[in-house]
């Protein structure tokens, strides 16, 4: 997650993309959450690989590996040199049953992960396989080839950048060798061509397909993904907080309210998420993230993303503006 998600500013000038929030909690909060289930296994050890996003940033990121009883662990890659370069910035901790994953996309699977396989690679069909790396299968389900974004057709089966090995020192060991031998594909260091080195050397994987694959990689998108996985939650979390002032208002589910949050008459919903201490009157508010401590007034907003410290006052029907900007 060394990444400044520049697709997403200007949420992301100040906080990293893995830290926006979706449905009231970081996307890469969600992201950790779901691969412990999907593991049905303790996790020992979170290790987040960034840029220089701060102390404050970093203190996050163990707290949430804390919350979820793991040791968390920063590593830094300073320049982007590809998937497998950034995941050897992680070198001491790539040991034993590991799961590797990109932060910029949450997943929805109905599976837990079968540990007696070499390795299980996530994977969903896509209609351009251009832009992804791909897979191909045999008629037993076992991997046959890793394709990195190929230009003629020959899988839709895109690999969503989550990923299990059973052997991490294995996986390490032929990092290294893409490293020290220069191998590059496109110009950068790919996980793919490790991946189809441990294949020639013996290492069975198969794939594991995920219901949904959701993006957070710009505004439109990441607007979407918070809509959907509010559905998702809204039975098993408590969307709506005790300490949150609704007067004179219509909220329709699903819809996150953080804590201090005041809401006076106003429509809002579906598919909002509202952060903390946020003030939101005589408004109008569908699928829009907002995030802590901003004023929102006079609104008629959709499909619109909100930071922190923003005052808004207007009416603009679709808007993106960052922490501490003014609308008025």
């Amino acid at each position: 997650m060394a990444g400044r998600g520049s697709r997403l500013r200007p949420h992301t000038l100040t906080i990293p993309k893995p830290l926006i929030p979706i449905a009231g909690k970081p996307i890469v909060q969600r992201l950790v959450e779901d691969i412990v289930k999907v593991c049905a296994e303790d996790v020992e050890e979170i290790a987040f690989i960034i840029g220089d996003f701060g102390k404050e940033t970093e203190e996050n990121l163990k707290a949430i590996a804390e919350g979820l009883g793991a040791k968390g662990s920063i590593y830094y890659q300073d320049e982007p040199l590809g998937t497998a370069h950034a995941i050897m910035c992680a070198k001491p901790s790539l040991s034993g049953n590991m799961v590797v994953a990109f932060a910029d996309t949450l997943f929805r699977a109905d599976f837990t992960l079968n540990s007696d396989s070499d390795g299980v690679i996530w994977t969903k069909k896509v209609e351009d396989p251009s832009a992804f790396g791909v897979i191909k299968k045999n008629e037993e389900g076992v991997i046959t080839d890793f394709v990195e974004k190929p230009q003629e057709f020959v899988s839709d089966e895109a690999i969503i950048g989550i990923y299990y090995f059973k052997d991490g020192d294995f996986l390490r060991d032929e990092l290294q060798y893409l490293l020290d031998n220069n191998i590059r594909d496109k110009g950068e260091f790919q996980l793919t061509n490790a991946l189809e080195n441990m294949k020639n050397k013996g290492s069975r994987f198969t794939s594991g397909t995920v219901n949904e694959w959701m993006d957070c990689g710009n505004k439109d998108v990441t607007v979407e993904t918070n809509g959907k996985i509010l559905e998702f939650v809204e039975q098993d979390e408590k969307l709506v907080s005790d300490k949150a002032t609704i007067e004179n208002s219509e909220i329709i589910a699903p819809c996150y309210i953080a804590e201090g949050v005041v809401i006076k008459d106003s429509k809002i919903g579906p598919k909002v998420s509202i952060g903390k201490n946020t003030r939101v009157e005589n408004s109008t508010i569908d699928n829009t993230i907002i995030q802590n401590d901003s004023e929102v007034v006079n609104a008629q907003l959709t499909n619109s993303m909100i930071g922190n410290k923003a005052v808004f006052n207007g009416k603009f029907s679709s808007v993106s503006i960052g922490d501490y900007s003014r609308m008025e």
